[in-house]
């Protein structure tokens, strides 16, 4: 996993900085149950499809959406310095693979196993549809918020926590009374009660030892100011060389328009 900047060091760190960061890896489905694209049924780590449907107009003709969806499930970036769990909610995404075929139905009943310009015109049907993947164990860049959860970096609400222990208690009395109860009335006084919150101080702060000793979970998530979120299928090289010839284009048309206005104020003043 390459870290480009504000993160020194591995993701293996607990240390390692917290915020705005591009990482550059393989991506791998997590443990549980796969992800899986609805057209094709073909496993992935992110999905995004839609379904269209040409609708022919008395004064024009066009494609109509029908069915839509995007995948929002985790899933990791690993190498040999540690794992970086991806939530791609809010990501803009470059996919490695893109597949468009037609059908004759909303639900499509064959998939091909190749699209080509020439096998998409050629297809036939009133319906078009759209599947893009991010597949695993392929080279995927990512640039996005990097935050590490859970262990050392675990802010504690200990009060919160004793609250929550003590209403679980409560909700079973005769356990509560029959822990608590030191002279046998069948009630709980305040002195018992004091007790009881000394107790379950003592396990909160125990259970949060214990948590804090636990390694934390690195993850990569949309930022909460104006940062990009990227998920692409193209290196940061790549990526970098595209946004230039962008530029370069954008430029050339600035000029271009230029020379358009000036040779029109110039016809009309001559």
């Amino acid at each position: 996993m390459s870290f480009l900047f504000d993160l020194p060091g591995s993701v293996a760190q607990a240390s390692a900085a917290q915020g705005f960061v591009e990482l550059e890896s393989s991506g791998e489905l997590m443990k549980g149950d796969p992800i899986v694209s609805p057209l094709t049924g073909a496993e992935c780590i992110w999905y995004r499809f839609k379904v269209e449907e040409y609708v022919r107009g008395s004064r024009n003709n066009r494609w109509r959406t029908v069915n839509k969806g995007i995948s929002e499930a985790l899933f990791m970036l690993r190498d040999a310095t540690g794992i970086c769990v991806i939530d791609p909610e809010g990501a803009s995404v470059t996919p490695h693979q893109k597949r468009v075929w037609y059908g004759s139905s909303s639900i499509p009943s064959t998939v091909p196993q190749h699209t080509s310009i020439w096998s998409v015109h050629l297809g036939g049907g009133n319906y078009r549809y759209t599947e893009e993947r991010l597949l695993p164990q392929f080279p995927l860049y990512a640039m996005g918020l990097f935050r590490t959860v859970g262990g050392a970096n675990e802010s504690f609400n200990a009060r919160q926590e004793v609250r929550e222990l003590l209403a679980s208690w409560k909700a079973d009395h005769p356990e509560l009374v029959k822990r608590f109860d030191r002279n046998d009335d069948g009630q709980i006084d305040m002195d018992e009660w004091e007790r009881a919150r000394g107790i379950a101080l003592a396990e909160v702060r125990e259970r949060q030892r214990e948590r804090a000793r636990q390694p934390g979970i690195h993850t990569l998530s949309k930022p909460t100011d104006n940062h990009p979120f990227l998920l692409s299928a193209k290196s940061q090289q790549e990526l970098t060389s595209r946004f230039r010839w962008y530029s370069v284009g954008g430029l050339a048309l600035f000029f271009l328009a230029g020379s358009g206005v000036v040779w029109a104020l110039t016809l009309r003043l001559v």
